[in-house]
């Protein structure tokens, strides 16, 4: 079993920045890929962004793309999301997911973590 937890969220005006982190516990993700999704209220759980288990391989949203940026740290057991230009539209709870290969549909990966708030003012 793999627990994941998330860190860095947070209260942020437009424009700016936060860095999300994960960080894994009960086994290494060192085997896994991870990924990070959103959910708005009233909304479906969306793809943000996935990185292989080598770091060698990343893939974003289209709405991301260019402002976040996902890494990795296998000897600390840790995934992080750096997050700029921050929109409102940003604005959800963030979860990381951990599963064999990285996906951008939710319902394939095995193992979540409970999120973490991002609110972007306007």
């Amino acid at each position: 079993q793999v627990q994941l937890v998330e860190t860095g969220g947070g209260l942020v005006q437009a424009g700016g920045s936060l860095r999300l982190s994960c960080a894994a516990s009960g086994r290494t993700i060192s085997n896994y890929a991870m990924g990070w999704f959103r959910q708005a209220p009233g909304k479906e759980r969306e793809f943000v962004a996935g990185i292989n288990w080598t770091g060698g391989s990343t893939l974003y949203a289209d709405s991301v793309k260019g402002r976040f940026t996902i890494s990795r740290d296998n000897a600390k057991n840790t995934v992080d999301l750096q997050m700029t230009s921050l929109k409102p539209t940003d604005t959800a709870v963030y979860y990381c997911a951990a599963n064999e290969v990285v996906s951008v549909r939710s319902n394939v990966y095995d193992y979540w973590g409970q999120g973490t708030q991002v609110t972007v003012s306007s």
